[in-house]
């Protein structure tokens, strides 16, 4: 099984790190798909307000909420230290959307144990899984 479909199918809690309140937004509209399959999203964004999608948000990746797989909609140059916070708090896995590339932070990722799924979109990934 690869990393992608690992992490589809066997995390269901994600935290969507740039989570925006704009609704056409990516990163808004991505963590909305999420949800309407069934995972639960925790929005990190210091500047998005208290409730995004129903949900608390919180400023940085919180501990103790159970999250497997950080999905990061941030620059390729800011992802690491979010990729350091993921393996701080115990997550399964990290997710860099489309365009994310990030090798170092990645080879830390895996390092310590997490799944790494870089340059992909998970509303592209799952409806290919659908498809099989």
């Amino acid at each position: 099984m690869t990393d992608v479909e690992h992490v589809l199918t066997q995390y269901r809690t994600w935290a969507v790190v740039g989570c925006s309140p704009q609704p056409w937004r990516d990163s808004h509209r991505i963590a909305a798909m999420l949800q309407s399959r069934g995972y639960r999203v925790i929005p990190v964004n210091p500047e998005a307000g208290d409730e995004l999608l129903g949900e608390r948000v919180f400023p940085a990746l919180p501990a103790g909420e159970g999250i497997e797989v950080v999905d990061l909609f941030r620059r390729s140059s800011a992802v690491g230290p979010h990729v350091d916070e993921a393996i701080a708090i115990g997550a399964k896995a990290v997710w860099m959307q489309l365009g994310v590339i990030d090798e170092a932070a990645a080879s830390r990722a895996r390092a310590a144990g997490l799944r790494v799924v870089m340059n992909r979109c998970p509303a592209i990934e799952l409806p290919r899984l659908e498809a099989r």
